[in-house]
């Protein structure tokens, strides 16, 4: 073992405080003069890897010869390692953190045990989904969260405005909250069926006790780094927060044979695969998460009762039923994409819009997720629509999502 280097995301707990997923193609709207890097770019320059603009930085596209179907059927068959850097990592502390997170969350944070995650949504006054999230709970007055890039200036100045709102209160005065932002530092994700076994050659940490939405500080080669079970691809994986000194290190511990370096084109084939969104194209500010089938993330005491921010929009979805729901597509012929217009095959009636549709190398099938009208069943699995694609209809089905079955190690 290399000599300890222990700087976690418990010690940065003691550090200076920072104040308070279109495809990737649609989110790239700064000129490449304007494009933040993470820690690694340097590292997938090295390697071959082909730089895009995403989400306000030049993200890898992919490495060298090696093709998107290629990539995206390692990470299914064996490991990938991917750079998700660019993601916003915040940890909130204080006594009040559980319910302050609960205000702009509808999920049940105080029933969440230490060093477990969940998956939720940061609402609007209208219930509408500014951001999705995934917030892991260190202890009653610590939680540690990570947000979309994309959304970075639109979630931090959410932060500040409702941290200040929240101190100056009756809330506050029980115990205020302070927000640190982890700022570059590093966040990999390690996906794939032999991610695991991998993993483990490197650590002492037994991880079959760490299951699918857990999280722990591990040792890994002289690392102290905080590491999540979970991801992106439906594949059982890690992601692994790094402070920035010693990202690139981690890096390359990582991505010796069999892990293959893996960039957008394969996380965004591999998601959609798992029935995943990606913010921008499946969800927006007129999204609640009933629309978006996200239900599941709301508490089940807080459906009724709980206060959040939103909470009555998405209460009269909850209610009365949404306009709209997300749902899975199967299509003939050629793969619809984002914007691709759905319709009642005998009507013509305009049914919703398709927000993201590949064709799957896993399946052999060209799939898509879209939004369609409530009522009269065009929800449910087995429907038949239309889908226009490139000015001719294409016949399609709903199907219900993930659209590959996952491999979480749920022990």
């Amino acid at each position: 073992m290399a000599i300890w280097r222990s700087c976690s995301l418990r010690a940065s707990m003691a550090l200076r405080k920072t104040a308070v997923h279109a495809p990737f193609r649609a989110l790239a709207t700064q000129p490449p003069s304007e494009l933040k890097k993470t820690g690694l770019y340097d590292f997938h320059v090295s390697n071959g890897a082909k730089m895009v603009p995403f989400a306000g930085y030049s993200m890898p596209l992919a490495y060298g010869d090696v093709g998107q179907v290629a990539s995206h059927n390692h990470v299914r068959t064996r490991v990938g390692l991917f750079d998700v850097g660019h993601m916003v990592q915040s940890i909130f502390r204080g006594p009040t953190a559980t319910a302050f997170l609960e205000w702009l969350t509808p999920s049940s944070l105080s029933s969440l045990q230490p060093y477990s995650s969940t998956l939720s949504v940061l609402l609007n006054e209208r219930g509408g989904i500014i951001d999705d999230t995934i917030i892991t709970k260190h202890a009653e007055d610590a939680f540690y969260v990570v947000t979309n890039a994309g959304r970075r200036e639109r979630d931090l100045s959410w932060f500040a405005d409702r941290l200040a709102e929240w101190n100056a209160g009756e809330s506050g005065a029980k115990g205020p909250v302070e927000m640190e932002l982890l700022e570059d530092w590093g966040l990999l994700a390690l996906q794939g069926p032999e991610a695991a076994s991998y993993l483990q050659a490197l650590t002492s940490f037994d991880l079959k006790t760490l299951t699918f939405g857990k999280s722990a500080f591990l040792p890994i080669e002289g690392f102290n780094l905080h590491v999540a079970r979970g991801g992106y691809t439906g594949e059982d994986g890690f992601e692994i927060s790094i402070p920035p000194s010693q990202t690139v290190e981690v890096a390359m511990l990582l991505s010796k044979a069999p892990v293959q370096l893996t960039g957008l084109g394969a996380r965004d084939s591999l998601r959609l695969e798992a029935g995943m969104c990606l913010y921008g194209s499946d969800l927006d500010e007129d999204t609640t998460p009933v629309e978006g089938g996200l239900t599941w993330v709301i508490g089940k005491e807080r459906k009724e009762r709980g206060t959040f921010i939103g909470a009555e929009g998405v209460r009269a979805h909850l209610r009365d039923g949404p306009p709209r729901r997300r749902v899975g597509f199967v299509v003939e012929g050629a793969p619809a994409r984002q914007g691709a217009k759905i319709f009642d095959p005998a009507t013509k009636q305009l049914l919703g819009t398709i927000t993201s549709g590949i064709p799957s190398p896993t399946l052999g099938q060209n799939i898509a997720m879209g939004y369609v009208l409530s009522g009269a069943g065009w929800q449910k699995k087995g429907a038949a629509v239309e889908i226009e694609v490139r000015g001719k209809m294409r016949a399609a089905s709903v199907v219900g999502m993930p659209f590959v079955k996952p491999r979480y190690w749920r022990g």
